[in-house]
């Protein structure tokens, strides 16, 4: 059997450096908090990885696509997309993807005195499902501010921001509904087809949609949804999701009308919120 830890196309990673870890642990924000590892690691086939020894960190592991599973004991979880978890430092595990279906993850490895806080209760899968107040799409570009972050250097000002960021990270799994309900009063979604599939479609990047879940999620059924998306926007929902992939982002119902938007397979896995981030 083919076992990968590392390598796969797409992926990206950065180890920081035990130098700037160690000199974290003696500094107020980093002893409370840090990140020693972080990445992202798309459609990762025969993505493997045990350890029988332990290590110092907790593993963060939120899969957005395809399906995993990990061990922690003598227990097994199945990992599917929309779930994440987080492995305690100090105890052996493995985790791994999916033969048909691999999966696509963010992974985070990190430590600190307030990493058992942040990491209470996750120990088993916790399902962040799509909904009018989700905000995993804002979710993402936090994942992707934290790697730019670091990638730009290890200074004290980047890792200090870098820990803030994953701070906020943190809170919006370890008190998901707050974190809803806040962006929900701050940033209220439409009520109509158009506005709930375009919600949709954008905290779904980097997925594979098919127009069916779409139409099903906005409550119509798939040839009637169509029409009427169209009818709402002036285009189908096939070109308005590859507008929201593309990296200039997707704007609301309202913009999309008289505007062109190329074939659906042409600018595929385009937008870099889930696709150009590695994870372990």
């Amino acid at each position: 059997m083919v076992r990968i830890k590392e390598g796969f196309k797409g992926e990206r990673a950065i180890v920081v450096p035990k130098m700037i870890t160690d000199a974290l642990e003696r500094d107020p924000m980093g002893s409370a908090l840090q990140i020693t590892d972080i990445g992202f690691y798309p459609a990762a086939r025969h993505h493997f990885r045990e350890r029988r020894e332990p290590i110092s960190q907790w593993v963060l592991i939120y899969c957005v696509d395809g399906r995993g599973w990990y061990t922690l004991g003598a227990t097994r979880h199945e990992v599917e997309a929309g779930q994440c978890f987080i492995l305690p430092a100090q105890l052996p595990h493995a985790y791994g993807a999916d033969a048909d279906a691999p999966w696509t993850i963010y992974w985070v490895h990190f430590k600190g005195s307030l990493a058992q806080h942040y990491a209470e209760g996750m120990a088993v899968p916790q399902t962040i499902p799509t909904s009018a107040d989700s905000r995993i799409g804002h979710r993402q570009e936090l994942f992707e501010e934290i790697f730019y972050t670091i990638k730009q250097g290890y200074g004290k000002e980047n890792m200090h921001y870098a820990i803030s960021l994953f701070h906020h990270f943190l809170g919006t799994l370890r008190y998901l509904r707050l974190y809803r309900s806040a962006g929900a009063q701050s940033n209220p979604q439409g009520d109509d087809a158009a506005s709930r599939a375009i919600h949709y479609m954008k905290e779904n990047l980097g997925c594979h949609l098919t127009l069916e879940q779409v139409a099903q999620y906005a409550g119509y059924a798939p040839t009637y949804f169509a029409r009427l998306f169209r009818e709402q926007v002036g285009h189908p929902p096939v070109g308005v999701f590859q507008c929201a992939e593309d990296a200039s982002g997707m704007p609301d119902a309202r913009h999309h009308r008289h505007e062109n938007h190329p074939n659906f397979g042409q600018t595929r896995h385009r937008r870099p919120l889930l696709l150009l981030a590695p994870l372990h």
